[in-house]
């Protein structure tokens, strides 16, 4: 593949996070493709904006014509995956290729159910303590280098009940077949949550791909950030030529 026909890259954040969850993928692969990241409506420096899926397909439309690259590879992580869904529903001609990152399962029906009292809870829990809680978890768990940028940016969970309310009961295997570019599902081996729903999802595209990431769990950027983008990097290089 050419520098002249690199995919861009436009990578799609999770619940609660920012564009800075992507950081590591962003260092990696800025030498080889044109790169960018976006924050969601309610999340980052959206944090004022109103979530919408319509708001957020507008958005990552807008970050794939910055790149003035033609039609982009999508990465999109949980929240920032079925986003990436409904982008690739409406906006099939700036779509060159889909990573589905945690985010094959289908959001109706009993899984769903936690879900729906998550999105009812977190506001009867302050700020502050979500916060804490937060910056504890990741401090623990991974690497200033990984994750300072995620704790430094803040979260949203004041746009999670919204952004979960309208996912939920929205996507399942059926979406795939709105998706007109090739597709990565790639999840953490163990993210038993997130991954269910993935055969039934890779079945449902004529060109849809499941790839592990061994013993990473749902934030498999995060667990895991090399295999991640090296997974994203490859998946890159095979996509067809711009036509």
């Amino acid at each position: 593949m050419s520098a002249a026909d690199a995919p861009p890259i436009v990578f799609v954040h999770g619940t609660r996070f920012s564009a800075a969850q992507c950081s590591p993928q962003l260092a990696a692969l800025r030498e080889e493709f044109p790169v960018a990241a976006v924050d969601l409506p309610g999340h980052g420096a959206r944090s004022g904006q109103p979530w919408s899926l319509k708001a957020a397909t507008e958005i990552i439309a807008a970050a794939v014509q910055a790149l003035d690259r033609g039609p982009a590879l999508i990465v999109g992580h949980s929240l920032g995956g079925y986003a990436a869904l409904e982008f690739a529903r409406h906006r099939p001609g700036e779509l060159r290729g889909l990573v589905l990152a945690g985010a094959s399962a289908a959001t109706g029906g009993a899984r769903a159910l936690p879900y729906r009292g998550l999105a009812g809870l977190v506001p009867r829990v302050s700020a502050q303590r979500l916060t804490r809680w937060n910056d504890r978890f990741l401090r623990r768990r991974y690497p200033p280098e990984v994750v300072g940028a995620t704790i430094r940016s803040g979260y949203a969970f004041h746009t999670l009940p919204a952004a979960w309310g309208d996912v939920l009961g929205r996507f399942d295997a059926g979406a795939m077949r709105h998706v007109v570019a090739p597709v990565l599902i790639l999840n953490g081996e163990r993210d038993t949550v997130f991954r269910a729903g993935e055969r039934e999802s890779a079945r449902a595209h004529p060109n849809a791909r499941i790839e592990l990431i061994p013993r990473a769990r749902h934030l498999a950027n995060f667990d895991a950030p090399d295999v991640f983008t090296d997974a994203v990097r490859r998946f890159a290089r095979q996509l067809p030529a711009r036509s």
